[in-house]
């Protein structure tokens, strides 16, 4: 049974809780700048995702936040809408929100936990430094001081150069004082360092030095819960939005099922994928009906929750308790903190994602390292949207391109054993004379079956002493339509030139499958052998 359901918070929850809790609402805030949204925005996001996925999900470990990358994907899928008012803009948030809800809710549904294997971890590693990189030039101009109407990266580089001359450096030394600040207390204390760091900005400002300096805060946070509200946006828009979330939620839960699945192998826990769907699914409808942000599971607030000793999901129940009373006491006093640092806040947040030893293994395996550092480079050239949704096919090509190859490994007897091998790679191995032995390296699918079959005519033709072919298909454990047709005219090309086939490693659905075809070129006894050795003996 669900230890969340039989035991209280243990002592470590109740710390764990603590220490989040003072992480999370300086980075809730800080995020909801980085959404180009109100503070309010990324606070009620907090509660409904540390409610939601408390109640619901299945990681003792995971925190269900809003987080920097959501928050910039939100923004530039709103920035490729049409200009719209403040309070327009709010609504499609909330619709776009619900609508990945939705999402999540339909993929749990339809048991597609595994879905976000379908981005690559290298276009995934590549694209998130990317992000990390432009979440960093986005902080500049609140490090400096200055305005840029341009959400082009490279525009805004620009705009920043242009205004050189009114770039604030009391403002900049904040923000670097801040992130230094950050790094010490993260490695030398066990005490929330962005809780602390915040701490000393509302300081810095009550000193009234920051007024001097012309160091801007962030201003009155005003909470203002009217009950859960439908997002009001026209017909013509959900269309839209549906495909910008789709987006989404598909990077939202590769995050999330990333810092799961990392802390449940780490800790030996068993992974739900399903239930972590449904339970994210819940917590960003809650946060659409309350007019909060995106959330997912983030890595920093994962570690951060393990890190502080959480032994169950109690800690972010505890947390949001804490948040709570958060919200009625303290807001006041983090209306005082100075804009620098939360972007020291953000920065610091993303700072680990930066590191480009993540991309070194790729380089040295020589594997998928020229899509990983196009993933990186499309973010920086096309924008975060852009970039992300050619990521996404990037990876999506990547499996296409693996499954539709026609690569036939040809078999031989090793040793005079059972054991059949590659040919091409144990020159020793022999097949038996007049008998081909192959085995597609790929399953068979419509997207390759006609290139394997015709490399097997091909094998055929170049040895007229062949008479009969053993096929292995071990890779493949079911069969499309378009594969069973391609094999049926296969059999019937070789029963016409005299040539005997036998199948061999045979799955049981693909059994079954040709039960149903009873094709006269493939009787019972063409596939009855279990193994290559009796599939050879068979065929004698």
């Amino acid at each position: 049974m669900d230890k969340f359901r039989l035991l209280p918070p243990a002592r470590g929850d109740w710390l764990a809780g603590l220490s989040i809790a003072g992480l999370l609402l300086p980075e809730a805030v800080a995020y909801s700048g980085l959404a180009n949204l109100p503070p309010q925005a990324g606070v009620m996001a907090l509660f409904a995702g540390l409610l939601v996925y408390g109640l619901l999900g299945a990681s003792r470990f995971a925190i269900v936040s809003a987080t920097s990358s959501s928050a910039t994907v939100l923004a530039a899928a709103v920035g490729s809408l049409a200009p719209v008012a403040a309070g327009a803009r709010v609504a499609l948030v909330a619709a776009m929100v619900l609508l990945t809800g939705v999402l999540f809710v339909i993929a749990a549904v339809a048991r597609l936990g595994a879905i976000s294997s379908l981005v690559a971890k290298p276009v995934l590693r590549g694209f998130a430094m990317g992000l990390a990189l432009t979440i960093v030039i986005k902080q500049l101009p609140k490090l400096l001081n200055v305005h840029s109407t341009h959400a082009d990266l490279w525009h805004l580089l620009a705009d920043l150069v242009r205004l050189a001359a009114d770039w604030n450096w009391a403002c900049l030394a904040t923000g670097l004082v801040a992130l230094v600040l950050l790094h010490v207390l993260k490695t030398r204390t066990a005490l929330p360092g962005g809780l602390l760091v915040i701490a000393l900005g509302i300081g810095f400002d009550w000193s009234g030095l920051g007024s001097a300096w012309n160091v801007p805060r962030v201003g009155p946070i005003v909470l203002a819960f009217d009950g859960l509200q439908w997002p009001d946006v026209a017909r013509e828009q959900w269309l839209r939005l549906g495909e910008l979330s789709f987006a989404l939620a598909l990077i939202l839960y590769a995050e999330s099922y990333g810092s799961i699945r990392t802390m449940a192998i780490r800790h030996g826990d068993v992974t739900r994928p399903n239930r972590d769907l449904m339970a994210l699914g819940g917590a960003n409808l809650v946060s659409a009906l309350i007019q909060g942000m995106p959330v997912g599971a983030g890595f920093s607030g994962t570690s951060a929750n393990e890190a502080a000793g959480a032994t169950s999901r109690w800690a972010g129940i505890v947390a949001a308790g804490l948040l709570g009373l958060a919200a009625f006491f303290a807001l006041p006093w983090i209306a005082h903190t100075p804009e620098p640092v939360l972007a020291a806040i953000v920065i610091h947040a993303v700072g680990h994602t930066l590191n480009p030893a993540a991309l070194q293994p790729y380089f040295s395996w020589r594997r998928d390292r020229l899509v990983a550092v196009m993933a990186f480079v499309a973010v920086l050239a096309l924008g975060v949207l852009d970039g992300l949704l050619l990521s996404i096919g990037a990876s999506l090509l990547m499996l296409l391109r693996s499954l539709a190859t026609s690569r036939v490994s040809w078999l031989g007897r090793l040793d005079d054993g059972h054991n059949f091998v590659d040919i091409s790679r144990h020159p020793q191995a022999k097949a038996p004379p007049g008998l081909l032995i192959a085995r597609p390296e790929e399953p068979l699918f419509f997207g390759n079956a006609e290139g394997v079959f015709v490399a097997l005519r091909d094998a055929v033709g170049a040895q007229p002493q062949m008479q009969r072919m053993v096929l292995s298909l071990e890779e493949s454990p079911d069969l499309d339509a378009t594969s069973i047709e391609a094999l049926c005219e296969f059999a019937a090309w070789m029963r016409v030139r005299g040539h005997g086939l036998v199948l061999a490693r045979v799955k049981d659905p693909v059994r079954d499958l040709l039960d149903r075809v009873k094709s006269a070129d493939l009787p019972p006894s063409a596939y009855a052998a279990w193994s290559v050795d009796d599939a050879v003996g068979a065929s004698g």
